[in-house]
């Protein structure tokens, strides 16, 4: 007996280099947090300058943002955001540090109720519990069954050439669907992008600390580079159509699902997790992102 539960401590222990990356994921999320709420305010000036924002924020929008001192100090705190979540990804997997950007979420919806005065309905926040209640279950058993593991050279051409894909069919959506996007357009593309970024902020860390940087990883930067960009003018287009709550779930909800499925099918993070782990994901996913369309349905700001 004494045997059976000293090899159950030793599957379920968590390796000391995730104990310092999770904390580090925490203290970037309080940052997203702070930075979405002032890019959207900062956005929301824009739009009210210059009229309703339609098929995309145009150039001069977006020059008269780098004007907004809201949405530059906005930017600065998602710019610490990011430096947290890089630190965290160089000590913990991507299956356990992506997810926790959910309590984002959590702080973003208490900030976003008092600064625009309008209380969330009881659907909201139904919603929000169940983005951050199926990210918290997905997140519980992957720091208990996530390893990291070496990305190959194969690997990492597989992400690109799915990466390639992504980025052309958003692009080519946006250039013909603009005009009726909605919110939930903009996030899901974004979060779907900035799930790569993750992914590839991952890898090159990775390379980088063992000394093989050349052109395949220099390839992964110029990936990462321009999904992040993309990505960025999505969630730009998504504050100017939702409130930042809204945002940040989506964000918060399929970045980590895409990061952790690139994850576990191509880089196999989780290889050693036992079956019932697998089923857990996969509730704890789609609860999660059932969520975020519930959200987008019932917020009391979001405007149809």
């Amino acid at each position: 007996m004494i045997t059976d539960l000293t090899d159950l401590a030793t599957e379920i222990a968590i390796d000391p280099r995730q104990a310092i990356g999770i904390p580090l994921a925490l203290v970037g999320a309080v940052f997203l947090s702070l930075g979405a709420q002032f890019q959207h305010r900062g956005v929301n000036k824009v739009e009210s300058f210059t009229g309703e924002v339609t098929g995309g924020l145009n150039v001069r929008q977006l020059t008269l943002l780098l004007a907004r001192p809201s949405w530059v100090f906005g930017s600065l705190m998602l710019g610490l955001a990011i430096v947290f979540q890089l630190t965290s990804l160089a000590f913990a997997p991507i299956i356990v540090v992506q997810p926790l950007g959910a309590v984002a979420l959590v702080i973003t919806a208490v900030l976003n109720a008092r600064v625009s005065k309008v209380k969330l309905n009881r659907a909201s926040i139904i919603a929000i519990s169940m983005c951050v209640g199926g990210v918290g279950l997905f997140v519980t058993v992957a720091a208990f069954t996530a390893v990291d593991r070496p990305v190959t050279d194969q690997n990492l051409v597989t992400i690109l050439i799915v990466l390639a894909a992504v980025l052309l069919a958003f692009a080519l959506a946006f250039g013909f669907l603009r005009r009726r996007s909605q919110a939930i357009f903009y996030i899901l593309g974004a979060g779907v992008l900035y799930g790569f970024v993750a992914t590839l902020a991952k890898v090159v860390i990775n390379r980088t600390q063992h000394g093989n940087f050349e052109w395949l990883t220099l390839t992964c930067v110029l990936g990462l580079l321009l999904a992040a960009v993309l990505g960025a003018y999505f969630v730009q287009n998504a504050y100017a159509s939702g409130p930042p709550d809204l945002v940040i779930a989506g964000l918060t909800v399929v970045d980590p699902l895409v990061a952790v499925g690139i994850g576990i099918v191509v880089l196999g993070e989780a290889s050693q997790a036992p079956p019932a782990a697998a089923v857990a994901f996969v509730l704890a996913g789609a609860v999660a992102i059932w969520g975020v369309f519930l959200l987008a349905r019932y917020h009391p700001q979001f405007d149809r």
